[in-house]
């Protein structure tokens, strides 16, 4: 799991309750039922309406992703294919069918079992470039479903400071309570745009991250399987991945 999502998600929220508490204030002041009811409903409401009912229910399945989602391993998902490629080098491309039980790559089984059964080359690139351009598509559905509520979020908590202002002109004759009214109308806004910055937008970015890196690994994947069909030697399917590889990534395994 990378932690980077709910260390930074986590260290947000520390600065701005520390910065609360340093200006004298309570953080339980801020933690208001009607405000958190109408700016995290409200919000999921204004998302749905303008999204469809199947992107609702996979929310739960994009906050899994964003919370333990794996860093990507290029530098290991590179040693396997070349493996695989010494093995088809020397035994034939048949013998990849008992090595296909060890290996943990779905992308990388469903490639390898194409091209075991003898999919021309140019087929097989098609479908599997076809699979990961829907996984672009259904990935960045999902993160502009985030990215909508983070655009929701500020405007429903304008919506609950509106409210309680209403309810504090209704108590004008009563100075006592003005004080205390005029706060509780502002905690909306304040939910409504530390939301939307501190959880829904980050939370697309990293969705839109996540992605990136898993198409780049599918992309790695087609790219060695197609050499390994071809026959290539395995040291030049090994220089072919790794030129794929980011910048750092490269240097890292050139280092080792």
């Amino acid at each position: 799991m990378d932690p980077a999502t709910i260390v930074g998600i986590a260290l947000a929220f520390v600065a701005v309750f520390t910065a609360l508490i340093l200006e004298g204030g309570h953080p339980g002041s801020i933690f208001l039922l009607p405000p958190l009811i109408l700016v995290f409903i409200g919000t999921l409401g204004a998302a749905m309406a303008g999204g469809t009912l199947k992107d609702t229910i996979g929310l739960v399945d994009s906050f899994k992703r964003v919370l333990l989602s794996k860093a990507a391993a290029p530098d290991a998902l590179v040693e396997d294919i070349v493996k695989l490629a010494e093995k088809a080098r020397r035994e034939g491309l048949l013998a990849l069918e008992d090595a296909m039980k060890e290996v943990q790559d779905p992308f990388l089984k469903k490639g390898l079992q194409l091209a075991i059964d003898g999919t021309d080359s140019e087929e097989l690139a098609a479908i599997l470039e076809a699979e990961v351009d829907a996984k672009k598509k259904a990935d960045k559905q999902s993160a502009t479903y985030f990215t909508a509520m983070g655009g929701y979020a500020p405007t429903i908590g304008i919506v609950g400071t509106v409210l309680g202002l209403i309810h504090v002109l209704e108590n004008l004759s009563q100075p006592d309570k003005l004080g205390h009214l005029i706060a509780g109308a502002f905690v909306a806004t304040l939910w409504g745009v530390m939301s939307a910055n501190v959880l829904w937008l980050p939370m697309a970015a990293k969705l839109k991250r996540v992605s990136e890196m898993e198409v780049a690994q599918m992309e790695l994947v087609i790219a060695g399987i197609i050499n390994i069909q071809a026959g290539a030697n395995p040291r030049l399917v090994a220089q072919k991945l790794r030129s794929l590889l980011p910048p750092g990534g490269a240097k890292q395994k050139e280092a080792a």
